[in-house]
């Protein structure tokens, strides 16, 4: 029986659950001829890797530092995956072609519908990176009113407001000396690397509203442990990328996996085991 390949590249990998989960939904789906690996790949090396897969490949999932990076060695990508210039997902066609999507915009409204956040009348984002111009575009879905964005210099401040005009949704920017009071916004999204929030715990008011951290290694962070504490709803990096790995899986196999419950699952047990 020959193997339908998928994996996922950046660098660092090592941390990746990407694996874990889309093995989760090939088991419950019953592919038993598909394996999905991880290959520890930055900017430089990825022309040469993408250049060298065969037709067995059916599709990748990439991190950083490689989505957007990969976007010109493709033959085309969604408007999803367009309207941020930020790529994650991979497709190969059955003629030979390679199409990129984003499912981190959809994965995070996805995450946030399943906790019971349908509408924000306001949002604050806290960081300007990859993930907060995703974080962006989702909040162009579902929130009503402006997004303030919380950066640490001028430049990443006219970057968000760039994509805030992009996006339609019209986006105020803050020094990060002030990120304090995001946490009074009705939806609080962190994208920022692990330990850069922990010194705002401290700050959380209480009855609080939601905060979505996109971290899951290590969980809970800080933030979300005072936000639990003060009575708000957190969703974490966990749901995101079940929601989105949900949506890779669909794309690369043509196949829809059932309940989320398995992929979490699979997830939490491989979080609690490091």
């Amino acid at each position: 029986m020959s193997r339908i390949r998928a994996a996922v590249l950046g660098s660092p990998i090592e941390h990746s659950l990407s694996p874990v989960l889309h093995r989760a939904a090939y088991q419950e789906l019953g592919l038993d001829d598909w394996s999905y690996d991880r290959f520890e790949i930055d900017e430089a090396a990825l022309p040469a890797f993408v250049a060298d897969l065969g037709p067995e490949w059916a599709g990748l999932s990439l991190t950083m530092p490689l989505k957007r990076a990969v976007i010109p060695l493709l033959d085309g990508i969604s408007d999803t995956a367009a309207s941020v210039e930020t790529v994650n997902t991979v497709v190969f066609t059955e003629d030979g072609r390679r199409l990129g999507d984003n499912t981190d915009i959809p994965g995070i409204v996805a995450a946030l519908h399943e906790r019971g956040v349908e509408k924000v009348p306001s949002a604050a984002i806290l960081g300007a990176g990859a993930t907060a111009s995703s974080a962006l575009a989702a909040l162009a879905r579902i929130c009503s009113g402006e997004v303030t964005a919380y950066v640490r210099s001028e430049a990443r401040a006219d970057e968000m407001r760039q994509w805030g005009e992009r996006l339609g949704v019209p986006v105020r920017t803050a020094d990060w000396s002030t990120a304090a009071e995001a946490l009074s916004a009705p939806l609080v999204i962190a994208t920022t690397p692990a330990g850069t929030t922990d010194a705002l715990a401290a700050s959380v008011p209480e009855g609080a509203g939601t905060l979505f951290d996109v971290l899951y290694d290590p969980w809970p962070t800080a933030l979300a442990a005072a936000w639990s504490d003060r009575g708000g709803r957190v969703v974490g990096g966990l749901d995101l990328l079940v929601h989105q790995a949900v949506l890779q899986v669909e794309l690369m196999t043509g196949r829809t996996p059932g309940p989320l419950a398995a992929m979490r699952a699979a997830g939490e047990r491989a979080l609690a085991s490091r």
